[in-house]
């Protein structure tokens, strides 16, 4: 579960990103996150993953309090979040395989383990047959699945994808939100942040608009006006 209490973010250039944001997402929630550029969706996103804390207020992400955590329990925090970003950042000279068990590794996970969870992330991106296959051998909405099963490899109860389709043609873009609506169905919480309105109105689920710093509408099935 996320919660945001009365957070403010102000960055020490003086631009106040956020001012009294109350956010809550349950387990289990499809969520999008909308609005034009520099209205906050980033840094909601950066205070979530605990890359920057927030001037004032007061947040929960899965059980952890990032604002008043010790620094050892940051990765702890991290390891319940698989992030997903719009330019893939897969490791062009790794395989597929190789991308994923690096991440697994980095964690701690066993041999044993990583062989267990690839194949049965791989199924479920519908990638079954391109682990021995490099990023540059693979089409743009390939690679997003790749980075998408880099995201679930450790079982995170939380995705978050930041513009996961701001690469791909419509049709992909479609595919890619049909498998993380898939995801949620499985029991994963998803958090999407974007700015493509279509996908938005497709998908009909809750939406979250946040405007010069602050959130405008939180409703289910429909997009803001802005």
């Amino acid at each position: 579960m996320i919660r945001l209490i009365d957070v403010y973010k102000e960055y020490d250039n003086g631009t106040k990103a956020l001012k009294g944001v109350n956010l809550r997402i349950d387990d289990g929630e499809f969520v999008f996150l909308v609005g034009p550029s520099g209205s906050g969706k980033s840094t909601i996103i950066k205070l979530i993953t605990g890359e920057v804390y927030p001037t004032d207020g007061r947040m929960m992400v899965n059980g952890f309090s990032p604002d008043n955590m010790r620094t050892n329990q940051i990765p702890l925090m991290r390891r319940t979040l698989g992030v997903i970003f719009q330019d893939f950042r897969l490791i062009e000279k790794k395989t597929v395989w190789e991308n994923l068990s690096f991440v697994m590794r980095a964690v701690g996970c066993s041999g044993r383990e990583t062989r267990r969870r690839i194949p049965y992330v791989l199924k479920l991106v519908g990638l079954e047959g391109k682990e021995n296959h490099f990023p540059n051998e693979l089409s743009g909405g390939e690679q997003q699945r790749v980075a998408i099963a880099r995201a679930l490899v450790n079982n995170p109860s939380m995705i978050i994808a930041d513009e996961p389709t701001g690469n791909l043609d419509p049709q992909r873009s479609y595919e890619i939100m049909d498998l993380l609506k898939r995801i949620n169905e499985l029991g994963t919480t998803v958090l999407v942040v974007t700015h493509e309105r279509d996908l938005v109105d497709r998908f009909g689920k809750r939406v979250v608009a946040i405007e010069d710093g602050k959130i405008i509408s939180d409703e289910t099935g429909g997009y803001y006006n802005g």
